[in-house]
């Protein structure tokens, strides 16, 4: 992708040589899956279930109420970059784009997203109504880069079942550890009584989840690890304490190990172990299985925000999706369909948060809809106390990926926390040193 952005702007900013659209045509490309043959034509929301059968179901909804605007929608493959980096070097971009917070830095850095504040206040989208965690995410240089669509967090997922047979439950609700110590004594307890480890964790091809782990803990302890924003800091007793935690955690079998995505969410359904740390997107495929017979969450599912393992601060590092707006000539018809379009979706915010995605609206958040859907209300908090990094971090992908590698290395053993540390330090510097 740096290459690809590398080359862009020449082409990019005149949009002179793309392909020609119809003066009331619109492109609208996204991910989260494609699901034509059941939702291909739908216009019924409510009804709707899921990520892609709630985006495919809103946009066939606005076409439908809209006739004089032609909406061409483009699914892609997630996360969709690759493509959209090759739409812009040929100048031919999109006009709506699903992309998430932390992906906006490297776009709008070099003039490939346009502004979009003060058209979708024209329109009555206020920006001031986002969550702190989305305004966050799409404010750059005192404007708005995007119209949020939602946040997502890493959740503990819990199996209340287990829970209860290790003695983890008090009123009904489970006991989460308040420091790195109880955090430790909870999961030894936990093994020795059930038999299971206390984590469950996909660790075999997802680098990201070691990285979000380190940042929650490093917020929570009021670090500022990317106080300048094209340098990171992980030489610290703050991070050294962090990593020599999940080294422990790894070491004493308290979590599963040598899982990929699937294997650990599959694990976690079927009674691998007692917290799955992952995001806002499967509470509604955990709930389901909740509510199935004889199954190892049979009425024992439960979703917490990461504990607050430090003094510092309740704090927990959070993404999202937003739609951006890619630079290029447009019609006054394109512009007026594009802000009607991001119109509708503000409106039906709530119907988007169905997938288990938090609002990217606080009244959504607040309303006594959202917050009677199944667990909500115990991680509404996340609009406010979720933190992403600085909105100058560029390459954020890349960067959790070296992190996450690096980690990876100290936790596993291959090597020792302080040389891994120190590794991740270089090699992120030195990619963010030599960003064009």
């Amino acid at each position: 992708m740096k290459r690809a952005l590398a080359t862009l702007l020449s082409c990019v900013v005149l949009a002179s040589c793309g392909v020609r659209q119809a003066p009331n045509e619109i492109v609208v490309q996204r991910f989260f899956g494609t699901c034509k043959a059941e939702y291909g034509s739908r216009i019924d929301i409510d009804k709707a279930e899921g990520e892609c059968g709630i985006m495919t179901t809103l946009i066939n909804k606005f076409s439908a109420e809209n006739p004089d605007v032609r909406v061409r929608v483009s699914p892609v493959a997630w996360p969709g970059y690759n493509q959209l980096a090759a739409q812009l070097a040929a100048g031919d971009p999109p006009d709506l784009v699903t992309m998430h917070l932390s992906a906006i830095p490297d776009y709008q850095s070099r003039k490939l997203l346009e502004p979009i504040g003060k058209e979708l206040r024209a329109v009555g989208v206020d920006p001031d109504a986002f969550t702190p965690a989305s305004r966050a995410g799409v404010s750059k240089e005192g404007d708005i880069y995007g119209m949020p669509i939602d946040n997502w967090a890493p959740l503990w997922h819990i199996n209340m079942n287990y829970f209860r047979q290790a003695g983890l439950v008090k009123d009904g609700r489970p006991i989460l550890p308040r420091s790195p110590e109880e955090l430790l004594a909870h999961a030894r307890q936990f093994k020795q009584t059930t038999g299971k480890p206390y984590l469950v964790q996909s660790l075999a091809n997802e680098r990201a989840s070691y990285t979000r782990n380190l940042y929650t803990l490093l917020m929570q302890q009021n670090v500022d690890f990317f106080a300048n924003p094209q340098q990171v800091h992980l030489q610290s007793p703050e991070a050294k304490q962090v990593v020599e935690l999940f080294r422990q955690i790894y070491a004493e079998d308290l979590t599963t190990k040598n899982q990929d995505y699937a294997a650990a969410t599959n694990g976690f359904i079927n009674g691998a172990g007692g917290v799955y740390l992952v995001g806002t997107w499967l509470i509604g495929d955990f709930d389901a299985e909740a509510r199935k017979s004889g199954r190892p969450l049979s009425k024992g599912y439960s979703v917490m925000p990461f504990p607050q393992l430090y003094s510092g601060r309740d704090a927990t590092f959070i993404d999202g999706h937003a739609w951006v707006m890619p630079t290029k000539k447009r019609t006054p018809e394109q512009r007026d369909a594009i802000f009607r379009l991001l119109k509708f979706l503000a409106a039906n915010d709530y119907e988007w948060s169905r997938t288990g995605h938090l609002p990217s609206f606080q009244p959504i958040i607040e309303s006594e809809r959202f917050n009677a859907l199944p667990h909500r209300s115990e991680i509404a908090k996340l609009s406010s106390t979720g933190m992403p990094l600085p909105s100058a971090v560029q390459r954020q992908f890349a960067v959790q990926d070296i992190i996450g590698e690096e980690m990876a290395a100290a936790i596993t053993g291959h090597k020792s926390v302080d040389a891994a540390l120190a590794d991740a330090e270089s090699r992120v510097n030195d990619l963010l040193f030599h960003l064009l």
